[in-house]
């Protein structure tokens, strides 16, 4: 009996309903987004606050985003809100536009993630090259531990400045305010969040270090700056919907910030679904899940949210925890509102510097750097794509990063498809007949009058060039000219450009064009281009073999 196929854009929730599941499984999904709810709370505060915007807005995304993401998602156990990545992007844009900026920059990128799954450019996002990605990733630890300093020291200090450098000379003149109660909250916490799994790694980590750290602090009255100093209550409930105002203006200045987002969303999110899939044995839906990603976006600043997508290491505890159904998602979505309802005033009392130790270990994580190092072994190229995207991430800007990695990654790629393709007469031939049961042809010298000029590559706009200089060493024009295109597997507009120069001169000098050995693909493009109408069909022949009796034919015609 056939497997009922599913449609490409039906939610993993949908398929779950419909097949049905488990009680037990239903259980462990419970179990497992609890789980995943409460350690997706202390990230969330972290997280926001790093971000540049209120600790409760990490919350509100957890939960908006977070259900959203599981219930109309493509993969089974994705976990969404919000993460390290953004921090970078989200905290300059709220320097330079505001909140508002970064709520529309952030519907905005929604849309852009919707139009790009119905456009089904899901598998697209994973040709983004690895050392970009492991570039901007790297760039972005950096930048992110770096930003915690001022906490994790305790330094006494205005607004940091969003510049990387700018941020280290501004610790440097304020390095004399250091408060070594802060110093060693922090770094007892990362010690802690390091070495705690170790210990008991069925009790969060970052939980318990705050849920320590913020006792010991308030039973000794230890002086910390807290989240209340900073920040005033927390609310415990989530705000009314409000809609950013949309100007023109705003529009076009906040584009190029919105397609970062959408970018960086979507490959963070795929990346997640690709490990998830490695974990669970199953295959998601990349353009659902990046219609699901989108909506969520759209959804998440409309209640005062901020950018999400899939969170790998949330979604790796999930997998572990028993989660198998976007279920354990929205039950880790719907614990994270239960704890904002009951707790959320507690989370004034926080100390700044356990969650500044929670985002140093959460940078360490993030920055690959084994990963990072072992890149060096790669092709020269690809060490240059990594540097260079590093160090535009921390030094300038992570949407410039994006750009210019991914341009010079395809500019570095096109030049080395060039380089393996190759353009030559030949003289002496072996043919390698298509067809089964023929004998080939052995080496033999060409008929008086017959040149051979062989192809091996893609014959694309980076290559297009060597053709041409290729077909210019002749200094006599030939009577027939054999065109072996065995080796040729593409053919692009500007290599089509360049067969229509040959055969305009072709004509001009008198000479007979045959070609031998066309690949499916090439012949497709071809034909539609109206080169072998303009051949003859008869002309176009399988096997070197049959080219040298067509090539003999037409020499004897014209005799």
């Amino acid at each position: 009996m056939r497997a009922r196929s599913h449609p490409e854009f039906e939610p993993k929730l949908v398929s779950v309903l419909r097949e049905g599941t488990s009680r037990r499984q239903l259980l462990h999904d419970l179990a497992a987004g609890v789980q995943v709810g409460i350690v997706a709370l202390p990230l969330s505060l972290a997280l926001a606050i790093a971000s540049g915007v209120r600790p409760e807005q990490g919350l509100y995304t957890a939960v908006v985003a977070g259900f959203l993401i599981s219930a109309l998602g493509g993969s089974r156990v994705q976990i969404g809100g919000p993460t390290g990545a953004f921090i970078v992007l989200v905290y300059g844009i709220v320097q330079t536009h505001g909140y508002q900026g970064l709520a529309l920059a952030t519907m905005m990128a929604g849309g852009i993630m919707i139009l790009m799954g119905f456009a089904r450019l899901g598998n697209v996002i994973k040709f983004v090259p690895y050392p970009v990605t492991i570039g901007f990733t790297s760039g972005i630890a950096i930048i992110i531990a770096v930003s915690q300093l001022r906490d994790l020291f305790g330094l006494d200090m205005g607004a940091v400045p969003a510049d990387f450098l700018e941020k280290l000379q501004a610790y440097g003149e304020h390095v004399g305010s250091v408060n070594p109660w802060a110093l060693g909250v922090g770094a007892c916490t990362v010690a802690f969040v390091i070495l705690w799994p170790r210990v008991a790694p069925q009790i969060p980590a970052p939980l318990l270090a705050i849920v320590l750290a913020t006792t010991l602090a308030q039973a000794l009255s230890l002086p910390l700056e807290t989240i209340g100093d900073r920040f005033g209550r927390v609310p415990n409930m989530l705000p009314a919907p409000d809609l950013p105002a949309i100007r023109y203006a705003d529009v076009r200045a906040l584009f190029p910030s919105a397609i970062a987002i959408a970018l960086l969303a979507s490959i963070e999110s795929l990346l997640s679904a690709v490990v998830s899939d490695g974990m669970i044995g199953g295959r998601h839906r990349s353009n659902m899940e990046l219609v699901a990603q989108g909506v969520a976006n759209v959804a998440s600043p409309v209640f005062g949210g901020i950018p999400a997508t899939g969170a790998i290491a949330r979604t790796a505890l999930n997998v572990r925890s028993g989660g198998r159904t976007p279920v354990a998602g929205i039950v880790h979505a719907l614990t994270v509102l239960t704890i904002l309802f009951a707790l959320a005033p507690l989370a004034g009392r926080i100390p700044l510097a356990v969650l500044a130790g929670i985002l140093v270990v959460v940078a360490y994580h993030m920055s690959e750097w084994r990963v990072f190092v072992k890149l060096f072994r790669s092709p020269k190229s690809d060490i240059l794509v990594l540097l260079t995207t590093f160090f535009l991430t921390v030094l300038i800007d992570l949407v410039v990063a994006l750009q210019v990695g991914i341009v010079l990654a395809a500019f570095l790629f096109m030049r080395r498809m060039a380089d393996l393709s190759d353009a030559s007469y030949v003289h002496d031939m072996l043919s390698e007949p298509a067809d089964e049961g023929m004998d080939p042809v052995m080496s033999e010298p060409l008929p008086h009058g017959v040149e051979v000029f062989k192809v091996h590559g893609t014959l694309f706009f980076g290559a297009a060039s060597k053709f041409k200089d290729a077909m210019r060493r002749v200094e006599k024009p030939p009577r027939v000219l054999i065109l072996r295109l065995r080796e040729v597997l593409a053919i692009d507009a500007t290599g089509l450009r360049a067969l229509e120069d040959l055969l305009d001169k072709a004509r001009a000098d008198g000479t007979a064009v045959l070609m031998t050995g066309v690949q499916p693909q090439p012949r497709a493009v071809l034909e539609r281009a109206g080169i072998i109408a303009r051949i003859g069909e008869e002309n176009v022949v399988t096997d070197f073999r049959r080219a040298l009796e067509r090539a003999r034919a037409i020499l004897s015609d014209r005799s």
